[in-house]
């Protein structure tokens, strides 16, 4: 599979499974631009491309805010140039029982995990269109696919990311525009660590070890690829067996 040619969006990609999604795509040819809150972040993310000899810019970037975005977007095609592969992997999670659970804690919830990908795909479909061809990932939870206690704000935002997904598969299928979701299940990184050990967790699971970003990533690159031209509004469940569908 190669990307060369190709330029690449990243939200949040200064840490975890971002920085993974990013790494891998420069690796594939792409250029990519890492998008965070966290500039730093960001910066460390592309200097791991740079020095693997690949091309990236650094964006700081909060995809709630519909400014930080149109300016991030400018930024990026001045940089790079038109975007044809976006991956909407920015995100936030916490814990809270169904009773305590705030309006704010379920409007910021929804801001960052399901209005954060409407923003920034509304931004670069139309380079998609002139181009006739894209490719939208978006990353949703296993959390949507099970329910998760404790977790009612964060299911419903990433299960509201698996419509919007097939939403725009639907519209866009005719248009060399192909749109899907990757749900990880537990993958080792450091929002999961917020909640939970993964060596508590690993025996549980049919694979017996937690996930690692790159599994994330090259499902990611696949799906990101022409080798997916005849892939759009599926749900990749990469989770090692821990939810069969």
């Amino acid at each position: 599979m190669t990307l060369s040619g190709r330029n690449a969006v990243v939200t949040g990609g200064g840490r975890g499974l971002g920085r993974a999604i990013a790494v891998v795509l420069a690796s594939q040819g792409a250029s990519v631009a890492v998008w965070d809150r966290n500039a730093d972040g960001a910066e460390e993310t592309v200097a791991t491309i740079q020095e693997a000899g690949g091309k990236a810019v650094a964006v700081a970037c909060d995809v709630a805010d519909s400014g930080s975005v149109a300016a991030s977007a400018a930024r990026t095609r001045a940089e790079l140039g038109a975007v044809t592969v976006l991956v909407n992997n920015a995100g936030i999670t916490n814990y809270a029982p169904f009773t305590q659970l705030t309006e704010d804690a379920w409007h910021q919830m929804l801001r960052v995990n399901l209005t954060g990908p409407f923003l920034v795909t509304r931004m670069f479909v139309p380079d998609m269109l002139e181009a006739g061809w894209g490719r939208i990932v978006n990353i949703s939870s296993s959390s949507a696919q099970t329910g998760a206690p404790a977790m009612a704000h964060y299911a419903a935002s990433k299960g509201g990311v698996i419509g919007f997904t097939k939403a725009l598969a639907m519209e866009y299928a005719d248009k060399g525009i192909t749109v899907n979701n990757v749900p990880p299940g537990f993958v080792d990184t450091p929002l999961l660590r917020e909640g939970f050990d993964p060596d508590e967790i690993a025996p549980s699971m049919p694979m017996k070890r937690a996930g690692r970003p790159e599994d994330i990533a090259h499902a990611v690159a696949y799906l990101a690829s022409e080798e997916a031209s005849y892939v759009t509004g599926q749900t990749l469940s990469v989770n090692g067996g821990r939810y069969l569908v």
